[in-house]
């Protein structure tokens, strides 16, 4: 049963203090479907619902900025029949959903690489998503989509080359600037679900200094109370950024 924001606030969470930006590695989609001997793809269809509650607790407790990492350049690698349908799912995704999450403020976006492999009827529900929703400001929600975050880092050097920069001239900002989106800030806070301990090679150049919450619940079991215990662990730590309290790390 998911908990009130009333609730969470008794038990910690401070509305005062929530991050700006969160982002969630979605995984255990297979791993919940195989417990109760259902196909694969019946897992990422449960994984809607908590995408949906997610984003809607993150509404209820004001996160302006929330990145889902939805399919990674890895993925590909997985058998054709479940990629075939990860495709078709996330169009149909969009259709479903964009009319209400436009309705509610959420502006969409997709950090990934636009290639090949994607169909281009994707490629144009998530253009269509993106541009009806481009004005809206109440939450950025970014969903990374054939992403990676080596990819990412390379295609960011690939374009200072193309810009013709100095090496002299190449440092943190200006990789920074040719990131897929570098008026996102980095996140806060990194979740990631089914008990896994690992990065996935998701956004790696933006969570340098991001608090991580690692959880067990499978993804289509996550819900916005879980949500709101990440916020409470992240509430609870204490962000130095490489420094000592009051003085230079040294």
């Amino acid at each position: 049963m998911c908990c009130s924001v009333d609730q969470v606030a008794h038990e910690g969470l401070d509305l005062e203090r929530v991050p700006a930006h969160v982002a969630c590695v979605m995984d255990g989609n297979g791993r919940w479907a195989a417990e109760r001997g259902l196909p694969r793809t019946e897992g990422h269809a449960a994984g809607e619902e908590a995408l949906l509650d997610t984003v809607n607790g993150a509404l209820e407790i004001g996160i302006e900025w929330l990145t889902m990492f939805a399919f990674s350049t890895e993925n590909w690698h997985r058998p054709r029949d479940e990629v075939r349908y990860l495709m078709g799912f996330n169009e149909s995704l969009l259709v479903r959903r964009r009319d209400e999450l436009h309705e509610k403020g959420v502006r969409i976006r997709f950090a990934g690489r636009r290639d090949w492999r994607v169909p281009r009827r994707v490629i144009r529900r998530m253009d269509e998503s993106a541009a009806l929703t481009a004005a809206n400001r109440r939450m950025t929600l970014t969903m990374a989509f054939n992403y990676g975050g080596r990819a990412e880092i390379v295609d960011a050097v690939r374009a200072l080359v193309a810009a013709g920069v100095p090496a002299a001239r190449v440092d943190e900002r200006a990789l920074h600037a040719h990131l897929y989106f570098p008026d996102m800030p980095d996140p806060d806070l990194v979740i990631r679900t089914s008990g896994e301990y690992r990065i996935s090679n998701f956004l790696l150049w933006q969570l340098a200094y991001s608090e991580l919450v690692f959880t067990d619940a499978l993804w289509p079991d996550f819900r916005r109370h879980h949500l709101f215990e990440a916020v409470c662990e992240y509430q609870r730590r204490e962000r130095r950024f490489g420094q000592v309290r009051g003085r230079a790390d040294r």
